[in-house]
């Protein structure tokens, strides 16, 4: 008889928040800011298709957090902490997508399925998946030839 074995701890996760939600306003402030310089709650709504009072709750409570400092009428601003993990947001969705991107995916199936993963991902799968697409970037031949694979018929 086999000895029972403790589930399998929970890997780290990139981040902390416990929240998508917050994860994906994080993610449209830091993007925002970086486009444009500043992020309002209109253009944060926009992006995210909610509504303005929506947003401005959701704002209201990452500031009592400490992700943002918020001022009715002036826009959003993030703090240290809030840059930190926009950052980090950031990074894991751009991997996820230049990954998938590599292989030739509609650019929609792509948004989708990063959007899905993007929050559900620990540090080391998001160190193993960077590994992995900094080496496929760095051979073509090696991308072409998995790319390839992919569009060939399933052996039966």
């Amino acid at each position: 008889m086999r000895p029972r074995m403790p589930p399998p701890k929970r890997q780290e996760l990139t981040t902390h928040l416990g929240s998508p939600a917050v994860e994906d306003y994080l993610e449209q402030i830091h993007n925002l800011i970086g486009q444009k310089g500043y992020a309002r709650v209109v253009d944060i709504a926009a992006n995210l298709k909610i509504s303005q009072a929506s947003v401005t709750n959701m704002i209201q409570r990452m500031d009592t957090d400490g992700l943002v400092v918020y001022e009715r009428y002036r826009g959003v601003v993030l703090t240290e902490e809030g840059r930190r993990v926009g950052e980090e947001i950031a990074r894991r969705h751009e991997v996820l997508t230049r990954l998938l991107a590599g292989f030739g995916l509609d650019p929609q199936t792509v948004h989708q399925d990063v959007e899905g993963m993007e929050h559900h991902i620990s540090r080391a799968t998001l160190e193993v998946l960077t590994l992995l697409m900094e080496e496929l970037e760095g051979n073509p031949k090696l991308l072409a030839k998995l790319r390839q694979r992919m569009s060939m018929p399933a052996a039966s």
